[in-house]
């Protein structure tokens, strides 16, 4: 568990020192609501946000003094109290948690289930209750192993994100056969099925990576891999280093090289659909490197979310700007069939499993980039 600032006790300073072992007590099972013990849950960028208090310190932000994170995996139901409710999960179904805590009158996320949501309890739990509507069972007869459905939240999420920004692209673009367009992304797992979408509907479809496994992945599946390593100098410069000419002439000759590249990708054009879910530090090159007409979309950060651009610049490029957040909850269901008919799903092999007990050690891989894959899971009960 992780607790409040004002009760958690001294630590190392890491992310994963923030992480607290004990018991944690819940009541009895309300209407509605099943007893389910985790199976598999996937690392998620929220996750890593909790854990570092930024943007928001979420035991604070909940009035908890503790807090069970983890709210994307696979659990399987023990035991469900119907009461009146229309509840369509049976003790014994392995089913998806859906992260929705308070939703809005068209079904969007406002408050995430495990994180921001008061009195939600996620995954990093041997045991936990919540309410049965938020369980969608896997599809009977699955293909597909629940380690594969377990990182399930970056395909939802991308096939939202991916509708809205395709959506807007082809308002101004109505016509053009998307065998012209460059869709590029930088991110992980979610940027990473986006393209996967966006090569399904024709576009050329590249995206960074900075590790020989993470390119050796992205070409097995075929998409364009550009090794982040031939442009060291991306990031802006921290605080510490904007006083560092060298610094800023190395950066100078990064993104010079990167945008030739990414002209030689889209035939002198640019990005038609970019692909953005780090941030800050890369913002102004994600800019830069988009087409006219083009759309520069979002679902998250992983480096910064405070960013700045130049309106008149936008507005005459025609840039269009889309950020999502998860997705409808009422689309859950048409995604998951859509998922395992299509195959469209985490590559089998493809994830990396902590044991509970290393759960601490794997929030210090992830937020240190320690880990190839772009599904790191934590395993929580044996299946």
């Amino acid at each position: 568990m992780l607790r409040s600032g004002a009760t958690a006790g001294p630590h190392n300073g890491s992310p994963g020192g923030a992480l607290e072992r004990g018991r944690f007590a819940f009541g009895p099972l309300e209407e509605g609501e099943a007893l389910v013990e985790p199976i598999l849950g996937s690392w998620e960028a929220n996750m890593d946000h909790a854990l570092t208090r930024s943007p928001i310190d979420v035991c604070s932000s909940r009035g908890e003094d503790a807090v069970v994170l983890g709210n994307l995996g696979v659990v399987r139901v023990l035991r469900v109290n119907a009461g009146s409710r229309d509840v369509r999960v049976r003790e014994g179904d392995l089913c998806l948690l859906l992260p929705f805590g308070r939703i809005d009158r068209f079904g969007y996320a406002e408050l995430a289930y495990a994180y921001d949501c008061p009195g939600t309890i996620g995954l990093l739990a041997k045991r936990s209750k919540m309410d049965a509507r938020l369980l969608l069972p896997l599809p009977d007869g699955t293909a597909y192993s629940p380690a594969q459905w377990a990182g399930y939240g970056r395909y939802f999420t991308a096939w939202d994100n991916w509708q809205k920004a395709y959506g807007c692209w082809r308002t101004q673009v109505p016509d053009d056969d998307p065998a012209n367009h460059l869709v590029f992304g930088w991110g992980g797992g979610v940027a990473f099925a986006e393209l996967l979408l966006a090569k399904r509907a024709g576009f050329r479809v590249a995206m960074a990576a900075g590790s020989d496994e993470r390119v050796a992945f992205l070409r097995a599946h075929g998409i364009t891999p550009v090794d982040r390593r031939l442009f060291p100098d991306l990031s802006l410069p921290s605080r510490e280093e904007r006083r560092d000419r060298d610094r800023h002439q190395r950066r100078r000759k990064s993104v010079e090289a990167f945008l030739h590249l990414v002209g030689d990708l889209s035939d002198g054009h640019g990005v038609a659909i970019f692909v953005d879910n780090i941030g800050e530090p890369l913002y102004d090159i994600t800019l830069a490197a988009l087409a006219r007409e083009g759309t520069v979309t979002t679902c998250g950060w992983k480096a910064g979310m405070r960013l700045s651009h130049l309106r008149g610049a936008e507005a005459i490029a025609r840039h269009l700007h889309v950020n999502t957040h998860v997705w409808r909850l009422g689309d859950s269901p048409g995604i998951r069939d859509f998922m395992e008919a299509e195959g469209w799903i985490v590559p089998a092999g493809s994830d990396t499993v902590y044991d509970f007990d290393r759960v601490p050690e794997l929030a210090d891989d992830y937020a240190h980039g320690r880990i190839g894959s772009y599904f790191p899971m934590f395993r929580v009960n044996p299946l």
